[in-house]
């Protein structure tokens, strides 16, 4: 999507920011964008509106001191790739990477335009970063969720659900953090303590979901944790109309997943890992180094329960998940 694009999905806001908080510069600035997402997509085009509001108020504003070239990926693995290379083509003073995908489509084509990611999971283990507290090359950012994150979605799934006795880790193993073996060991030991029996369900398209959610429920017991990944995100509509159409309960990794039908939620928060990373941008632009950087963990995290949901599963949460709720959709 080029700028022309970009103005128009904004609309007429993108003129009407408030007063910036520092002095902006005088020289035209050019920053990438390339969001592992679909256009379509209304929660990703909320990020991208909070990630340009928050660059006005350090003194950036598209069309004024700045120009952002926003792509689109849509989950798909070799348009971020196509998207990466164009991008980095174009030689911009700073690129801005959301997901792991798209960072490592980026790693692989420059080690000298800065890289700011949001929402990556593990920048060390996947190489971006050299350690959390000095990053060292072109590349620091936002992380989006811990490996321990797999073994606290099946805790909160067996919670809600305590029947499950078999749950299906699903992920598509070209876009998850390590190939989805950064949350799976946490998931196995997490499956161990609570004596349900733990299945590895990788998937790369709509019709691996379904035969994975349907051989769960072949027998009584079986669940679905949904990892965060940006296949998962973009196929998430199969995801949550296959677990209701198979009566099989799971937990997902972001807000969105609950608020279009999912049983429940638990993740950090998405907006807020956006907002914080306009931050990250202004002191590269400004001069600082990636390097130097520390990268940032999530210090916002959210739990959404879909208590119609939990209803027509005929699950009855416990008064005390709804009380940790940050929020309920009856």
């Amino acid at each position: 999507m080029r700028r022309r694009e970009f103005i128009t999905l904004l609309g007429s806001g993108a003129v009407a920011w408030p007063l910036a908080a520092r002095a902006q510069s005088d020289r035209m600035r050019r920053i990438g964008m390339l969001m592992a997402y679909a256009a379509s997509d209304p929660e990703a085009q909320l990020f991208v509106r909070t990630f340009v509001q928050g660059l006005s108020e350090f003194g950036w504003t598209d069309g004024k001191n700045l120009q952002i070239d926003l792509r689109w990926a849509a989950g798909d693995v070799e348009q971020m790739r196509v998207h990466a290379k164009q991008l980095v083509a174009a030689n911009p003073d700073l690129i801005v990477a959301n997901t792991t995908p798209v960072t490592a489509a980026l790693h692989r084509e420059t080690r000298a335009i800065p890289i700011v990611f949001v929402i990556a999971s593990d920048p060390v283990g996947d190489g971006f970063i050299e350690s959390l507290a000095r990053p060292g090359g072109n590349i620091t950012g936002f992380i989006q969720t811990e490996a321990t994150m797999g073994g606290k979605l099946l805790e909160l799934l067996t919670e809600a659900a305590p029947q499950v006795r078999r749950a299906a880790l699903i992920f598509n193993p070209d876009t998850a953090a390590g190939g989805g073996n950064y949350f799976r060991p946490s998931f196995e030991a997490a499956a161990r303590a609570l004596a349900v029996q733990p299945i590895v369900s990788p998937v790369h398209n709509d019709a691996d979901i379904e035969a994975a959610i349907a051989a769960l429920a072949r027998e009584p017991g079986g669940g679905l944790v949904v990892m965060s990944d940006s296949f998962t995100r973009v196929h998430r509509g199969p995801i949550i109309a296959l677990a209701a159409q198979y009566k099989v309960p799971a937990v997902h990794p972001t807000r969105i997943f609950a608020l279009e039908g999912g049983l429940m939620a638990f993740g950090p928060s998405n907006v807020d890992l956006f907002r914080r990373a306009p931050s990250y941008v202004d002191r590269i632009l400004r001069g600082a180094r990636p390097a130097d950087l520390p990268a940032q963990v999530p210090t916002k995290f959210e739990l959404v329960v879909n208590h119609k949901t939990a209803n027509a599963l005929g699950l009855t949460v416990p008064s005390t998940m709804l009380v940790q709720a940050d929020e309920v959709i009856e």
